[in-house]
């Protein structure tokens, strides 16, 4: 590969030369945490062998809990590149865009979609993702109706492409002032980050642009100015809107790059269903489709339907501790590859 890249004639065809670079670029993606994780292996053999033969063998000693540190942390490394080593999908290591949106109910699924954003925001955070906030739109009275965030990091969309569906929480409303048990529903949609080079028709009499004022947090520019902006595509119905950046320019390029994400990810959707590999007998991606019920009252657990997998520390979960659902899926998902 690194042979055709330095031929004379690589550039000749841009699109073939792009497609290339982006293979190399996934594959380093893939080899080279393994790498790390051999030197790693290397570095701690060696310097347990010097403590070894300087008779340092004492749990208290802090070179020997220094090295206990490293090598729980080499595990925790492994334990991630093992988790990559089943995403197989083309965009698995790109950036993800995700958007929450409230379902029907007021004020409690407001509330929900919020305890969401902090879950999710958890969780990027102990990966060590980078997470950006693109368009907000608050709740009436509290939490919101809808977020669109981008994640960035290695293998992102990898990794949170597990979470998208329909999430449903039972508990004790905090907002009904007779204590009533309520059930509230919010849906997270996740499309990969995708490169110019993909080829996504939008013709611009398909488009209904609109601005208006940001509604969140920020400087003297926020709200004084229509720099946010909102696109419609009309023929399939999806709307994308940014109020992230200062200028109204910029909100709509960027606006444009989560819109060609989420036709790129309507049409793929579209062949997954024709193929039947997709959602399977759970139905599409609606009310009543959950994939992931989170149970407050009248006892704790966090269960996906889709995997059987479940806890009863469901707090935890709502904390962010979600590995153990999104391994669940990656396995099992693999796995009906493997027999398909």
């Amino acid at each position: 590969m690194t042979v055709r890249m330095s031929a004379p004639d690589f550039w000749n065809d841009g699109n073939a030369a792009r497609a290339l670079i982006d293979k190399k670029n996934a594959l380093e993606a893939t080899t080279e945490p393994y790498a790390q994780l051999l030197a790693q292996q290397d570095e701690l053999e060696v310097m347990a062998q010097l403590l070894q033969e300087a008779g340092t063998t004492e749990a208290e000693h802090p070179d020997v809990q220094a090295l206990a540190e490293e090598v729980a942390a080499l595990e925790k490394n492994f334990a991630r590149v093992e988790l990559q080593a089943l995403m197989v999908g083309p965009f698995d290591a790109n950036d993800a865009i995700l958007t929450l949106h409230a379902g029907a109910g007021g004020t409690e699924s407001c509330d929900w979609a919020a305890m969401l954003l902090r879950m999710y925001e958890r969780y990027c955070h102990e990966q060590g993702f980078e997470v950006t906030t693109v368009d907000y739109q608050p709740g009436d009275e509290a939490g919101i109706k809808s977020v669109t965030f981008e994640v960035s990091g290695p293998w992102a969309y990898g990794f949170l492409k597990a979470e998208r569906g329909v999430h449903r929480l039972v508990r004790i409303s905090p907002f009904d002032a007779n204590k009533r048990r309520h059930t509230s529903f919010a849906s997270l949609d996740v499309v990969a980050e995708i490169s110019d080079d993909i080829e996504v028709k939008i013709e611009d009499q398909d488009l209904r642009v609109d601005t208006y004022r940001s509604s969140g947090a920020g400087g003297q520019h926020v709200n004084k100015t229509d720099s946010a902006v909102r696109l419609t595509h009309l023929p399939t119905g999806v709307v994308v809107a940014c109020q992230a950046e200062r200028s109204q320019l910029a909100n709509r390029n960027k606006a444009m790059k989560i819109l060609r994400a989420k036709l790129y990810e309507l049409e793929q959707d579209k062949k997954r269903r024709e193929m039947e590999k997709f959602y399977g007998d759970k139905g599409e991606i609606a009310w009543g489709h959950q994939i992931r019920s989170y149970v407050l009252q009248p006892y704790t657990m966090a269960k996906d339907h889709r995997t059987e997998v479940e806890t009863s520390q469901v707090h935890d979960v709502l904390d962010g501790h979600l590995q153990m659902f999104i391994e669940a899926w990656l396995k099992q998902n693999r796995d009906e590859s493997a027999e398909g």
